[in-house]
């Protein structure tokens, strides 16, 4: 029938009404619905689909794989997809994995001498006695990261994130910890013998009977740590701050404590050696 408009003057379709043309409209859209969501998810970035049986690759998927003792030696890695990956006692010295996201995978036992890990994300990965030694991970993000009784040794961690971290009895001699966040972490009996960690933050981290011989410590933060028996023998602590440290059984033989913020808040004057002065 034609529809009369407002003014009564003229007449166009029932077709034409705009009432029927929004109803058109919506038949339409909800027939075309499931092909633009199947569209939508034929371009979803190729992360979304894990496949474990792909071979190791640059960029490769192993969302929740299940690879233990896999010998990756030497693989290209970078930025590759391995949350939640199982990687127990894994092969991966000489690996590179700049970029590569690591978070919450079982890499107990792993092995990544001299691997490259720039960039790398380990976010509460569990890492119980993997082996680090000589490995490139600077702003490599370990938050909350599990890595007890760990290999560092000689390890490139500057500005590295180890907010949390749980390095106790750690083998972290030489390591290069400069600028890197180790907030409240647990460094119990951890080896650090001519570690680098000057300007690092260790505030409140647990360093308890920790030995830092010869260790670079400048202007590092220790504020609010635990340090009772530590070994600071020889190390130097200038312009580092232990206000508020627990610092009982602590060994500073010939450490270099000029202007150090001591555990009392006050500053050593610039020449002490061994005790503040």
């Amino acid at each position: 029938m034609p529809y009369q408009t407002p003014t009564g003057r003229g007449s166009r379709l029932a077709g034409d009404h705009p009432a029927f043309f929004a109803r058109q409209w919506a038949l339409t859209a909800r027939a075309m619905l499931p092909p633009l969501c199947l569209l939508a998810l034929l371009k979803l970035p190729s992360a979304a689909w894990a496949d474990c049986a792909d071979p190791p690759g640059q960029r490769v998927n192993w969302l929740r794989c299940d690879k233990p003792d896999a010998d990756l030696q030497g693989a290209d890695l970078r930025e590759a997809v391995l949350t939640q990956v199982n990687l127990a006692n894994a092969k991966l010295a000489g690996a590179r994995l700049s970029g590569a996201d690591l978070g919450g995978s079982t890499l107990t036992g792993a092995d990544f001498a001299n691997a490259t890990l720039t960039n790398a994300r380990l976010v509460s990965a569990k890492l119980e006695n993997a082996v680090f030694a000589g490995a490139s991970m600077a702003g490599a993000r370990l938050d909350r990261a599990m890595l007890p009784r760990a290999n560092l040794s000689n390890a490139n961690l500057s500005g590295a994130r180890l907010y949390q971290v749980d390095l106790t009895g750690a083998n972290l001699s030489g390591v290069n910890l400069s600028q890197a966040n180790l907030a409240q972490a647990n460094l119990l009996d951890a080896r650090l013998s001519d570690a680098d960690l000057s300007g690092a933050d260790l505030t409140r981290a647990v360093l308890e009977d920790a030995v830092l011989t010869g260790a670079n410590l400048r202007g590092a933060r220790l504020d609010g740590a635990n340090l009772l028996g530590v070994d600071f023998t020889g190390a130097d602590l200038t312009s580092a701050n232990l206000a508020g440290a627990r610092i009982d059984g602590a060994q500073f033989t010939g450490a270099t404590l000029d202007s150090t913020i001591w555990v009392d808040r006050r500053r050593c004057r610039p020449g002490s050696v061994g005790e503040c002065r």
